[in-house]
């Protein structure tokens, strides 16, 4: 038995082995507290200590509560060369391969479970339709305890949604669309309360922003949130710098949270150095506290067991797995994830879209005249250097951002897959498989655009005022 648990134990990454050991510390600690038989205690203390010592053998580090292994580091692709890693944290995604990066190594790095088809199927069970497109096609490709939020739908009892927003900059691009239209699908079908984070106070500790004007960016975005069509009533958005002030459940949690976490655990999860400024230190604990249902009274009537499942990019995850680890320890339940890939930026998929740099972004401010220069000019293409070749050899869908993009936002499957095929045979010319995604994108934003200018500062304001939803708890 002892060598079967052993290779048991050699198969976990080291993340996984951190939560073994997590989890069975909390063992311990409750069979002592309930005054267990000490046969039953010792044979606890003794899985703890054969954990203990896996972890170190793994990870060449004794474990510390509450210190996961050191989720900033690169991420290898197979190889012994520098170039040909990944590097992924909560504000930078780097990659030399023009396919973008390895999510099976992420998956195994940071100890997610990937979705795969029997989880799809369950979920298309429960809603009793098509799963979304960004679930079809691998978009939304890893998770941590969706069969518990799924057992708790079929059970009937209720969840909630919490998604976020770093608002730096006034004009959001299409890559942000990203969490809000599939959480947008996943309110509709499971018909749960929604919290919107932004994160304003963020963007002005990590950004030259003044807190006025990292709080207008935060108002301007909620707009563009807003004109995905959320519902008002079952929608509660909010501003750090805004509600922090008026909610006391938020920022008890948020205290709890930064009363279990110590210096040395952020910069090991982070990489925060000494030289950082305290206010980047303690953020993690507000990305935290939203994780948790008492932070909204108003909303789940003071009830703080309510688990809460959140959809957002994989770079994100680092936060949420500090606050899985510090969950049971302040008595809150922990959150359940849903991690997307990246949406790759303009010039190809070594790094994601961002804000920061127009010509990598297709802003949904963007013309219909700009989308298209954009796409043309920018696109990283997969076709051949000159006609005869495509041709003759045919087009790699892999590395070609068009048709990254339209695996985005073209709704159609088989017609997605006819593109493929014509693009790989060399029947489809670069040129024309960007007039497709342009044709794609260009009626998108416009409407978009329209549904933007019917939000009012008005609506904005009742988005954001923390009030009762249309629930009952």
């Amino acid at each position: 038995m002892a060598d079967s648990a052993n290779c048991d134990l050699k198969s976990l990454s080291p993340l996984q082995l951190f939560e073994r050991v997590t989890e069975q510390g909390e063992k311990v600690r409750a069979l002592k507290a309930g005054k267990a038989p000490k046969d039953e205690i010792d044979a606890a203390v003794r899985m703890l200590l054969s954990l203990k010592l896996s972890y170190k053998t793994t990870t060449g580090q004794d474990y510390q509560a509450g210190l996961p292994p050191r989720d900033l580091v690169l991420i290898n692709n197979g190889t012994t060369k520098e170039e040909d890693e990944d590097f992924v944290d909560p504000w930078t995604v780097q990659t030399s391969n023009a396919k973008g990066v390895d999510y099976d190594k992420l998956i195994v790095r940071f100890g997610s479970s990937k979705i795969d088809t029997d989880l799809i199927n369950r979920i298309e069970r429960a809603i009793g339709q098509k799963p979304h497109r960004f679930l079809r096609r691998g978009i939304f490709f890893s998770h941590r305890d969706m069969d518990q939020i799924l057992d708790a739908y079929e059970n009937k009892k209720s969840f909630y949604l919490y998604t976020g927003r770093g608002p730096s900059s006034q004009a959001m691009h299409v890559g942000h669309l990203i969490p809000f239209i599939f959480t947008k699908w996943l309110q509709e079908v499971f018909d749960v309360p929604l919290v919107i984070q932004l994160t304003d106070d963020e963007k002005y500790l990590w950004k030259d922003l003044t807190t006025e004007k990292a709080y207008e960016y935060a108002r301007e975005n909620a707009k563009d949130i807003i004109a995905c069509g959320f519902d008002i009533n079952k929608t509660f958005i909010f501003s750090d710098l805004d509600y922090l002030g008026t909610s006391t459940g938020f920022y008890k949690n948020i205290v709890k949270v930064q009363k279990h976490v110590t210096f040395n655990q952020v910069k090991g999860i982070f990489g925060f150095t000494d030289s950082d400024c305290i206010g980047k230190i303690s953020f993690p604990a507000i990305q935290a506290a939203p994780s948790f249902s008492s932070s909204f009274p108003q909303i789940f009537n003071g009830k703080d067991n309510i688990q809460c499942l959140i959809p957002c990019a994989i770079d994100q995850d680092p936060y949420f797995r500090m606050t899985r680890d510090v969950a049971p320890r302040i008595g809150q339940p922990k959150p359940a994830l849903l991690h997307s890939v990246f949406f790759p930026a303009l010039q190809g998929a070594q790094t994601k879209m961002s804000a920061s740099d127009p010509n990598s972004s297709i802003f949904l401010t963007d013309t219909p005249k700009q989308i298209k220069t954009k796409i043309n000019k920018h696109a990283f293409s997969g076709g051949r250097d000159t006609i005869e070749e495509h041709r003759k050899y045919g087009g790699n869908c892999d590395v070609d951002v068009s048709f990254m993009y339209l695996t985005f936002f073209l709704e159609d499957d088989d017609r997605l897959e006819q593109l493929k095929q014509a693009y790989t045979s060399g029947e489809l010319l670069t040129g024309e498989l960007k007039k497709v995604l342009i044709e794609t994108l260009q009626p998108l934003i416009a409407a978009h655009q329209e549904r933007r200018k019917q939000v009012t500062d008005e609506m904005v304001k009742q988005f954001m005022t923390p009030r009762k939803l249309a629930f009952e708890f």
